[in-house]
């Protein structure tokens, strides 16, 4: 009987929708710069009488330098006995998501960057997939969910909704289809404000918001597609 000793830790891919420098908005995630294993996943191990998922946000809020996510859910156990070669330990992973109006800046003391997800930098162990797992489950939850609630800021014109869906996506969405799906499945809201316009001048944009800013099935049988 093996006496070895499961090291426990939690990890988390923390996306927010960002607006890169002269560049559309697209998904990013944020990692940490490690010494001994380069990029990783925000997270570390759990201690005695603590849950998984108060040790993901203490892990996010001490090696990330995030103190507010609009949702967090746990992804899977990553249990490959070989995942980390100086120690067996048992990975429990979440996903976070931050709004796009939500300064996440990390801080001075906080060796942590925002990536790309198409465009990242090699990763520790077997994070890349954890990484590609909470991508999945960000674009499955959109077409069936109102998960964008926490991705987009508290009051939008539907043309940048659509960026953020077509971003997390990774392919266009029209907003006029989007507000068509969502208002029928009663996800989004008329305001009755408008925004600002745009530099090419025109009608104010109308604002909407999301009618809840928990999680909840909208319709468990659809399915967002790429156009064709």
């Amino acid at each position: 009987m093996s006496d070895t000793t499961v090291r426990v830790e939690v990890l988390t891919a923390v996306f927010q929708v960002r607006e890169p420098e002269a560049s559309a908005p697209v998904l990013q995630v944020l990692l940490r710069r490690c010494e001994k294993v380069g990029w990783s996943l925000p997270g570390g191990p759990i201690v005695d009488r603590e849950t998984l998922g108060a040790a993901a946000v203490r892990w996010l809020g001490t090696r990330a330098g995030l103190t507010r996510v609009a949702h967090l859910e746990q992804l899977s156990v990553f249990s490959d006995p070989d995942r980390v070669p100086e120690e067996r330990t048992v990975a429990s992973t979440f996903m976070a998501l931050v709004p796009s109006d939500i300064p996440a800046e990390t801080g001075a003391d906080i060796e942590a960057e925002w990536f790309d997800v198409d465009d990242l930098p090699p990763l520790a162990y077997d994070h890349r997939d954890i990484v590609d797992l909470a991508r999945a489950r960000l674009a499955g939850k959109l077409s069936y969910t109102n998960i964008a609630f926490a991705l987009a800021p508290s009051q939008f014109p539907m043309s940048e909704l659509a960026e953020i869906y077509g971003a997390a996506l990774g392919y266009p969405v029209d907003s006029t289809n989007l507000l068509r799906v969502l208002s029928r499945r009663g996800v989004v809201v008329a305001t009755g404000t408008v925004g600002r316009t745009g530099g090419k001048g025109g009608r104010p944009p109308a604002l909407y918001a999301f009618a809840d800013t928990h999680l909840r099935v909208t319709d468990e049988f659809a399915a967002l597609r790429p156009p064709m």
